[in-house]
């Protein structure tokens, strides 16, 4: 990744990401668990207590796990694509009993039973560590809408729209990476009669972590921040708040 210095008033945002106590560890965001070795470099980190930064992992390795035994449809360690996760799973016969006792067959394709709150605190914790890196935003409080979708299910538009650069209306915080990393793009077009005119638009693209692993969008735009984010090229996310 490339490596962004925040310029944004650091005032903005102060203690742990979480819950505001004293910031005295650092943890990376997305965690290492979605990432394949070797690592990229300068994954973004964030501050975070201990009890916080220690609270996530179990539900993190628990989503990491399930997503990787959908697509394998079967949580034995030997079917699954990820060596890290085969790992995970083969040192934890507690997880892996529980995703598999989850799985059922409905005669025509298997089901697994997701434990939704367990996945929603994850994908919370994800998008509050991208607001507050990307866009120096403190999103601490409960969100509009959490949504979450297997890329696979989705209508071909709707896939287009969500993976396309976001043209902004308004700026964010000055200063921000997220300010940083927008791009302007001029576009020429024609009316009926061939007159053509210049359209300038401000785009806000993805940023990949890790190819085919990890990526995000993170939008701070009119009154609004909207964290996407795509994990393992299978889970499309999306968290949006108020502001």
């Amino acid at each position: 990744m490339e490596q962004l210095r925040d310029y944004s008033d650091e005032r903005l945002l102060q203690g742990c990401i979480y819950c505001g106590a004293q910031d005295n560890t650092r943890e990376h965001v997305p965690s290492r668990v979605f990432l394949d070795k070797p690592y990229p470099e300068n994954l973004p980190i964030v501050g975070a207590c201990y009890p916080c930064n220690n609270g996530f992992s179990k539900d993190e390795e628990y989503v990491a796990c399930l997503i990787e035994a959908v697509i394998a449809g079967s949580a034995d360690p030997t079917k699954i694509r990820r060596s890290n996760i085969a790992a995970l799973l083969d040192r934890s016969p507690v997880l892996q009993a529980r995703i598999a006792s989850s799985k059922t067959f409905d005669g025509t394709r298997i089901i697994f039973e997701v434990e939704h709150e367990r996945v929603k605190r994850v994908l919370l914790k994800l998008a509050r560590c991208h607001a507050a890196y990307e866009l120096r935003q403190e999103c601490r409080g409960e969100p509009a809408s959490v949504w979450w979708q297997p890329m696979a299910l989705l209508s071909e538009e709707f896939l287009e729209e969500f993976n396309s650069p976001y043209a902004i209306q308004t700026y964010g915080e000055i200063g921000s990476r997220g300010i940083q990393r927008l791009r302007v793009v001029t576009v020429k077009l024609a009316n009926s009669d061939g007159d053509e005119h210049l359209l300038h638009l401000i785009l806000n693209d993805w940023v990949e972590v890790q190819e085919g692993r990890y990526r995000y969008q993170a939008i701070d735009d009119g009154g609004f921040v909207r964290i996407k984010f795509v994990i393992g090229e299978y889970l499309a996310c999306e968290v949006i708040w108020e502001v």
